[in-house]
């Protein structure tokens, strides 16, 4: 039984409730009023609480939506204004055989909240049956959008053109000198001269923002002291997360907006990492904090007994978006971070789960019938990470047209090969020139993969040369959390160490490794900090670590900055040269005639690869020959790309190979770019059919000049 609650007396005519309109769903302040609109399928009474400040332990207001009108609960309050903080209590059957777990004793955030006023405390009132959460229940401010965006515009980066950079708000500049540390760790701190500055002096065009909607802590992390930093664990997707604003909660509306418009006028897009798949709320034994107490069968998938639910996630719930009210939740949500918070994609976790309409993955489901036909969001930028923990779950290359994907095949191979793995030298071929096995059987292009060697999920760049296992003991797991499959080569000598030689093949690996990422076809994303060798002391799975373990530290040392250096040149490189950001796959044969392929790949010897030596399990060098005298349709038009010709040549044997250079091309000559055996090294000039000299793990890149 639930224990009775408080009365709270206030006549209808001291404060008058019209009936207002059930659309939009949210609370809606127009200038003069707030309309209060909540969708709830099985709800018998819904009651709107006023909270007089964020540490009342209880409302101050009650009052009944008078009108329902296709499920959902509305009413007009003239006399509230934005900033009034708020929450429901919502009525009906709790029968957990049936699915509905209605308990009105328990405080709800409304679903739609746009600006979020308290955090959850957690407290056993939240977790019990009983108990009177109002204490302890998060609560929503009603926001009000008059942001003046002066002119903002979106950058639209065409995708090929397009390099992304995944980053935690706060890790990204809590350590950074050259941001006041008032701001460190916020929406303002990324928006600061020397955040903006490093980014587009490296070359980036796109920020992924690893989650920034309203998240909370899973209980046991509160328990231990932790939090959930990478804030995969959502219950807000209106609401910007009030932790990473400089101005308190009351801010952070506008200080997101305003961190927008300032990477917007450096050039720069603004992708979310966004969580669908499931909530804060947990498994069936979770807290009762929105959507579980507002209509549990509606929001949730279900298990056979409805008692428990389906876990594709491994997060203890699934979102339920086969039923038309949860995804219209997700398409409300889009929208509202298009429309009103100008960003300009969205990278979607577990996209895999986001297709199940019934049990199996279907990406022609209606989550993404929706999406290519809204006017919206079919024109922003759309990635998937594509796969999740239920049965054929991961469908890398699987997704629909407009979507670009997290492409683990990549990693994994690109992984693979610098770690010296034969056998890998004919799928990593695929994957430089933008894996079309896998993006090119239903119309997509090569931005269709998304390449990444790092992400934050998983080893740093300096980690993955530095160490062959997991060292995940901080998260207080065992070791047991985290991937133990990671393709990783510590280069002799576990974690850190005072060995020159170590040390110096550590570097060159990482140079390798970003040169492959930055020069491959398709769309480039770093993981931040890898551009300057950053370590998380090989915890591969720091989730729970708001500290300097998961925190960029900028303190650079001689090595870091040359790293740092090497990196910005190389996508210099990439956007300066046009056969460096393809637009569409390469067709591998002689284009209309010309005597000359699109591309080739070439031996040591200086000849075309054959069959046999893609098959050999022994080879570990080759090159990739970039003719840059392209053509690349454009409907029933040919547009001539003009560019250099270039070739890259790979070496991850463990000793040197001597290259023979332009046996194809007897009347050219070539200038060495760079080379990651010394990347300080001059720009020399080779004769054509000439030996280059190419060191132990290293990778060269040079440049076709006529003689």
């Amino acid at each position: 039984m639930n224990r009775p609650l408080p009365e709270v007396d206030v006549p209808v005519a001291d404060f008058p409730v019209w009936p207002g309109k059930p659309v939009p769903l949210g609370a809606t302040f127009d200038g003069r009023g707030v309309n209060f609109a909540l969708f709830s399928d099985h709800a018998t009474r819904v009651e709107l609480c006023l909270f007089d400040s964020v540490d009342a332990e209880a409302e101050s207001r009650r009052i009944a939506l008078p009108e329902r009108t296709a499920q959902v609960w509305h009413g007009y309050l003239p006399d509230v204004r934005a900033g009034q903080i708020y929450g429901y209590r919502v009525y009906g059957p709790h029968a957990p055989a049936k699915g509905h777990l209605f308990r009105p004793c328990k405080v709800l955030l409304d679903p739609y909240a746009k600006e979020i006023a308290r955090d959850v405390r957690w407290h056993p009132a939240i977790m019990d049956d009983e108990s009177d959460s109002a204490p302890f229940a998060p609560l929503a401010r009603v926001a009000d959008f008059s942001f003046a965006w002066h002119g903002d515009r979106p950058p639209l980066t065409p995708w090929h053109q397009t390099v992304v950079y995944e980053l935690h708000v706060k890790g990204f500049t809590r350590q950074h000198p050259g941001v006041p540390e008032r701001l460190r760790g916020t929406y303002a701190a990324l928006a600061s001269p020397a955040a903006v500055g490093h980014l587009k002096d490296l070359g980036v065009t796109a920020v992924e923002l690893l989650p920034v909607h309203y998240h909370v802590d899973e209980p046991h992390l509160a328990e231990s002291g932790r939090t959930n930093y990478w804030g995969y664990n959502t219950l807000g997707y209106f609401a910007p997360d009030p932790r990473f604003s400089a101005s308190g909660p009351e801010g952070a509306v506008a200080e997101f907006q305003e961190m927008v418009r300032v990477l917007h006028s450096a050039g720069m897009e603004v992708i979310l990492d966004v969580v669908y798949n499931h909530t804060g709320e947990g498994n069936h034994c979770g807290p009762m904090l929105s959507f579980r107490g507002i209509d549990n069968a509606a929001y949730y998938r279900l298990a056979e007994d409805r008692t428990h639910y389906v876990d594709f996630t491994g997060c203890g719930n699934s979102l339920n978006v086969a039923h038309p009210h949860s995804l219209q939740l997700i398409m409300d949500s889009l929208r509202h971070w298009v429309q009103e918070m100008h960003v300009d994609g969205f990278r979607f976790d577990l996209a895999s789960a986001l297709a199940r309409e019934l049990w199996e993955v279907d990406r022609l489901g209606a989550f993404f019938d929706i999406i290519h036909q809204d006017p919206v969001l079919s024109r922003v930028k759309l990635i998937a990470e594509p796969w999740d923990l239920g049965p054929n779950g991961y469908q890398v290359g699987n997704f629909p047209v407009l979507w670009s994907e997290w492409n683990g095949k990549y990693r994994d191979c690109v992984r693979r090969f610098w770690k010296g793995q034969g056998g890998s030298v004919g799928e990593l071929a695929t994957r430089l020139a933008g894996s079309s096995d896998l993006y090119s059987h239903n119309g997509r292009r090569p931005s269709a993969s998304l390449n990444f060697i790092t992400a934050h999920d998983g080893f740093t760049l300096r980690d993955l040369v530095s160490y062959n296992a997991k060292h995940n003991e901080a998260n207080g797991e065992e070791n047991r959390d985290g991937c133990d499959e990671n393709h990783s080569w510590n280069c002799g000598i576990e974690g850190p160490t005072t060995d020159r030689a170590i040390n110096s093949l550590r570097e060159r690996q990482q140079r390798n490794l970003l040169a492959t990422l930055l020069l491959s076809q398709g769309v480039p994303m770093l993981n931040s900090g890898d551009e300057f060798g950053n370590t998380q002391l090989g915890n591969n799975n720091p989730y729970c670590h708001d500290s300097p373990l998961a925190w960029l530290d900028w303190s650079l040392c001689p090595a870091q900055r040359a790293l740092l250096a090497f990196t910005r040149d190389v996508l210099r490189l990439r956007r300066s040269e046009p056969v460096f950001q393809r637009r569409r796959f390469f067709q591998g044969r002689p284009i209309h005639g010309a005597s000359i392929k699109d591309l080739y790949w070439i031996r040591p010897d200086g000849e075309e690869m054959t069959d046999a030596d893609w098959n050999a399990s022994h080879a570990r060098c080759f090159g990739m020959a970039l003719p840059g005298d392209q053509i690349e349709e454009t409907g029933e038009q040919g547009e001539r790309i003009t560019g250099d010709t270039f070739v890259i040549i790979f070496n991850a044997h463990d000793e040197p190979v001597s290259f023979r250079l332009g046996a194809r091309h007897r009347n050219l000559h070539w200038a060495r770019e760079f080379d990651t055996s010394n990347p300080e090294a001059p720009h020399e000039s080779f004769p054509a059919m000439s030996i280059y000299p190419l060191q132990s793990r290293s990778l060269a890149v040079l440049r076709a000049k006529f003689s």
